[in-house]
């Protein structure tokens, strides 16, 4: 076995010793990455095996940590990511989808830890994740993840006793730090950075600079901890929670109780925030509740817009874009100057790079609601295609009474 290792990265290191990627047709491009993405996977894939059987040898607790240590060394990763790729490789025996999948180069390192650990709670959600990885961003898979996690029982108390903060200074002398906790928590931290965010932009734009919505962020969390947030609006945080999940106390199969953007919670966390938090508290209930339906003649999304947004898109709505919604921008459908009235139904959350390409090259989401494909104007699902069929098929367009706003979606209707 280790000789057809050792043949397979000769063979690679002779191929990558002539590769020159500009001999590739622009065509190919797409292909050729693909390609080598897999390759990079299924060494992943193979690495975490070899290091789960060496944790196998010798006591439990030491043999696992010398693994993850050798594993570290030999893929040049963190200690952090070499025993979530075992803790991988050891799901594999009882997950015959996971491994498949890990095994055919569908998965990446961070893909397949994230699986394995939503696999072990609740294996019966490891097929939707699988369908899922190769088309969303990681953070995305995360948040899936974590709500499978959820619908299995209980994980709060397993957030809350997981809770950390981390700093250290890498070789290059930058400074990290890493937090992690309980959502609501973590929703609250970020909703008091969002206002000061806001401020730095607005000056950075005044003097004519621009500045990484990334690096604003930074900034903010510099000012906030040196500041103690004196002087500050209370923080704001969406709660997406079915009612009857509320009110029985746990969510049943289909219902959701979590912070938007941040993922699930208990419904005990929701009524803590609720009665002894200083947080400013917004919360989509859903179910009787149709938010699609909020309608105001304003160009920019009403406030119960604004949150129902917020809950609809965590996330940039282009597939695989895993920017937040804090950093992105509210997208009309129809472009406001036609209907000259807000739909909720008609917006979308895009973040600024893709905003910019349907704003100038006509790229634009797929017909639908939520996550979907993003695509550029040759691509047969973009909308215009759609509605040239339409217009083939039935003649030139009557005037649509239809986009007026009725009597039913006034302002001042927005939740019944």
């Amino acid at each position: 076995m280790c000789e057809s290792l050792s043949g397979l990265r000769e063979a690679l290191a002779d191929l990558a010793a002539g590769f020159e990627p500009g001999q590739l047709a622009p065509s190919e491009l797409q292909e050729a990455l693909g390609q080598a993405g897999a390759i990079e996977k299924l060494g992943a894939t193979l690495a975490g095996l070899i290091a789960a059987r060496l944790a196998q040898l010798g006591k439990p607790s030491v043999a696992r940590q010398e693994a993850a240590r050798s594993l570290a060394r030999a893929a040049g990763t963190t200690l952090r990511e070499a025993q979530r790729a075992i803790g991988a490789a050891e799901e594999m025996a009882a997950q015959p989808e996971l491994a498949a999948a890990a095994r055919s180069g569908q998965l990446s390192r961070a893909q397949a830890g994230i699986v394995a650990g939503a696999a072990a709670a609740n294996p019966a959600a490891t097929a939707g994740l699988l369908a899922k990885a190769s088309h969303v961003s990681l953070w995305e898979l995360a948040g899936e993840a974590a709500r499978a996690t959820a619908a299995s029982g209980p994980s709060w108390e397993q957030a809350r006793r997981a809770r950390s903060l981390r700093s250290y200074t890498d070789g290059a002398g930058v400074w990290h730090l890493h937090a992690q906790g309980p959502p609501e928590q973590g929703a609250r931290v970020m909703a008091n950075l969002q206002p000061i965010a806001d401020k730095l932009f607005d000056q950075a734009r005044s003097q004519g600079r621009r500045e990484n919505p990334e690096a604003l962020g930074f900034d903010a969390l510099v000012e906030l901890a040196t500041s103690g947030g004196g002087g500050m609006p209370p923080a704001e945080v969406v709660f997406r929670v079915d009612a009857e999940a509320f009110f029985r106390g746990y969510p049943a199969e289909g219902e959701v109780t979590e912070v938007a953007g941040f993922g699930p919670v208990s419904t005990q966390a929701v009524r803590d925030v609720l009665e002894h938090g200083t947080t400013f508290v917004k919360a989509v209930v859903t179910r009787g509740v149709d938010v699609t339906g909020v309608v105001h003649l304003g160009r920019r999304p009403s406030a119960h817009q604004a949150t129902a947004l917020g809950w609809l898109y965590p996330t940039c709505a282009a597939e695989g874009c895993g920017v937040l919604t804090d950093w992105c921008q509210t997208d009309h459908r129809t472009p406001w100057a036609e209907a000259h009235f807000t739909v909720l139904s008609q917006l979308d959350r895009l973040c600024k790079a893709h905003h910019a390409l349907k704003t100038y090259q006509g790229w634009s989401l797929v017909e639908g609601k939520g996550k979907r494909p993003f695509v550029p104007p040759g691509d047969p699902r973009h909308p215009r295609h759609a509605q040239r069929a339409v217009q083939c098929a039935t003649g030139p367009p009557l005037e649509d009474s239809s986009r007026m706003p009725t009597a039913a979606q006034a302002p001042g209707q927005a939740f019944g």
